[in-house]
């Protein structure tokens, strides 16, 4: 007997996700498998004991081989002064010459980290699942840097209707 139909087709599922506003991320990676990166918005946490964090990573990409290989994983939030790495990373340059475009150094892991994100969550891997086209990376957080506050103009970077946005950072008020 055939699979069922979605009761909701997929272009039709991307256009609603196009219009929820979310953080841009570069997920990146190196080890074993070599060193990988991607811009992502399928990213959220999980929870804080332990900090873990949730990635989702579509197993078409080509950086997939290299973070099923790997265990180490970085998230980097992007500001947004990085537009371009994001948009670098998120296929406007080959593989082979996206981690051209920016300063790297790493933490616990490894794993490539941006100076000046906003947040970066270095990360061990300690689960796996894969659901439709994706697979969805459980990442426990065994290092982190913020961001100084005097760096920069602290914008966040988001993504929503198909292009990139900003965010200007809160003057901590709790009245924004």
């Amino acid at each position: 007997m055939p699979p069922p139909e979605p009761a909701v087709d997929a272009p039709a599922y991307r256009e609603a996700m196009a219009r929820i506003a979310s953080a841009v991320h570069l997920v990146t990676t190196d080890g074993p498998g070599g060193r990988a990166g991607f811009t992502a918005t399928a990213v959220c946490s999980v929870s804080d004991s332990p900090p873990t964090l949730l990635v989702c990573l579509n197993r078409s990409a080509s950086a997939y081989p290299a973070f099923r290989a790997n265990d180490a994983v970085c998230v980097n939030t992007l500001s947004s002064e990085q537009r371009p790495v994001a948009e670098a990373f998120g296929g406007a340059l080959p593989r082979s010459e996206r981690f051209g475009t920016a300063r790297w150094e790493t933490l616990a892991t490894g794993a490539p980290t941006l100076p000046g994100a906003l947040a970066v969550f270095d990360c061990r891997v300690v689960e796996r699942s894969t659901v439709g086209t994706h697979e969805i990376l459980l990442c426990e957080v065994v290092a982190l840097a913020l961001r100084p506050e005097d760096v920069g103009s602290g914008a966040s970077l988001l993504y929503a209707a198909r292009r990139y946005r900003t965010l200007p950072p809160t003057d901590g008020s709790g009245s924004d």
